[in-house]
C-alpha cells in the first residue's frame, strides 16, 4: 500500500522538518528497508513517532505487535518503553525478523522484545491460555488483513480496560470506498471498519495518518 497518499508530498516534507525526531538507528533501518522488494509494508517515520508518543502518553509497559516486518515500528515502541517494558512481537517470517533482530541489538533494546516467529493467532491464543488476558497496555495490529477481525477479538481480550489498540491500513489507499475492489483484503477491511463503528465495547477514532489508523480504547 502507498503511504501518505492523501496529503501533498511538499506538506509531508514540511511536517517532518518541524516534528520528526528520528534517531540514527531508526533512520538506518527505515532507509535500508526501502531497498527491499516488500518495502511498501514499512510504516512511515511520522507514524512510528506518533505511535511511540501514544505509548508514552499511556505509560505503556506491555505491548503486543502483530506484524513485525523488519522491526521499525517495534524499535520505535521499544525506545519509548521504560527499562522494564516488554513487547511481544509476532511474525511468521524468519527472513524479515532476522533483519529486525540485528537492528534491535544495535539499538540496545533486544532485551525488551520477545519475538514469536509463529502464526499470530497461535501466539495470541497461547497468551490467553497463559492467563494474560487483560494485562496488556497497547496492541498494534499490522499484519494480514484477512485475519484482522480474528486478531481484533483476541486483542480485545488481552488488553486491559482503558488500554489502546492501534490498527493500521484502515483506509487502504482509498480502496475501502471503491466497490470495484472486491479482493479479500479490501473486503476484510470494510467489514472490520463497519464492525468497529458499531462495537459498544470500545471507543474509537480514525485518523488519516499514513494509510489510516484506527485508535481503539477498550471500555470498562
Amino acid at each position: 500500500m502507498l503511504k501518505n497518499w492523501q496529503i501533498p508530498e511538499v506538506i509531508r516534507d514540511y511536517l517532518l522538518t518541524i516534528s520528526l525526531h528520528e534517531s540514527d538507528i531508526l533512520r538506518q533501518i527505515r532507509e535500508d528497508t526501502v531497498k527491499l522488494p516488500d518495502a511498501r509494508m514499512q510504516i512511515p517515520a511520522e507514524q512510528g513517532q506518533f505511535m511511540a508518543f501514544l505509548a508514552q502518553l499511556i505509560n505503556a509497559k506491555k505491548i503486543i505487535e502483530i506484524g513485525v516486518f523488519t522491526g521499525y515500528s517495534a524499535l520505535w515502541f521499544a525506545l519509548a518503553l521504560p527499562p522494564e517494558g516488554r513487547i511481544i512481537a509476532c511474525d511468521i517470517s524468519e527472513e524479515w525478523t532476522n533483519i529486525a533482530q540485528r537492528y534491535w541489538q544495535q539499538a540496545g533494546v533486544a532485551n525488551k522484545i520477545d519475538l514469536r516467529v509463529a502464526p499470530a493467532l497461535q501466539t495470541l491464543d497461547a497468551l490467553l491460555s497463559n492467563s494474560e488476558a487483560g494485562t496488556f497496555d497497547l496492541i498494534f495490529l499490522d499484519a494480514d488483513k484477512e485475519n484482522y477481525l480474528n486478531y481484533y477479538e483476541r486483542a480485545l481480550q488481552l488488553i486491559h480496560a482503558g488500554g489502546l489498540i492501534i490498527i493500521d491500513n484502515v483506509l487502504w489507499s482509498g480502496r475501502v470506498i471503491d466497490h470495484e475492489y472486491q479482493d479479500t483484503e479490501t473486503v476484510a477491511l470494510r467489514l472490520l471498519n463497519e464492525k468497529l463503528y458499531k462495537d459498544e465495547r470500545i471507543d474509537i477514532t480514525v485518523l488519516p495518518i499514513a494509510d489510516g489508523l484506527t485508535l481503539i480504547r477498550k471500555r470498562s
